[in-house]
């Protein structure tokens, strides 16, 4: 439990500080370089990533609730919205016209998803923690950057291609979930 606290509590400081600790941010890139904070910043986050990942493995998992099976399907629906809102993130779309911040929108989405799915004590402290944090970081991203300027309109061609990469990227996952999380998607 520890460990995936510790992920955890890395993944939210590390994240916090462009947003809560700006003049912090300005001194470290000062003193490190901007190539040297990001590179640093980005094996924080990796490593956040190994201690959740690790983590959320090595508990035993002791179910607080338990849902029926017809939830799994809903849970499958928002994780591959949420593939799509990560790509649309990164991609010229329209989707970026309708939500400010579809990446952490998706995250959000993701871990709902997962609570959705997972009623036992681990699945919990990852994915209500991880989604707490997306709408916190939402709103103070939000607040840092001010009136929301929309994008411009996108090409159906550019939504094609943003869709396409989100469903790859869903595929991709599926089929690594097992690996990554010990737990298959679709029950054996």
């Amino acid at each position: 439990m520890i460990l995936l606290i510790i992920g955890l509590t890395l993944w939210f400081g590390v994240h916090l500080i462009p947003s809560l600790a700006i003049p912090f941010r300005e001194r470290l890139i000062t003193a490190l370089g901007e190539k040297s904070y990001k590179i640093i910043f980005a094996v924080l986050i990796v490593g956040s990533i190994v201690a959740m990942v690790f983590g959320w493995r090595s508990i035993d998992p002791v179910n607080i609730y338990v849902l029926p099976e017809w939830s799994r399907p809903i849970t499958l629906l928002l994780v591959l919205i949420t593939f799509i809102l990560f790509s649309a993130a990164h991609s010229t779309t329209n989707i970026r016209r309708i939500i400010r911040h579809p990446q952490l929108t998706g995250l959000a989405l993701w871990s709902i998803g997962h609570l959705i799915s997972n009623g036992d004590n681990r699945s919990l402290i990852l994915f209500g923690t991880l989604g707490v944090w997306a709408i916190v970081e939402i709103y103070l991203i939000s607040r840092r950057e001010g009136v929301w300027v929309k994008p411009e309109s996108a090409l159906i061609k550019s939504e094609l291609l943003m869709l396409s990469k989100g469903l790859v990227m869903f595929a991709v996952f599926l089929f690594a979930h097992p690996y990554i999380s010990g737990v298959p998607v679709i029950p054996q």
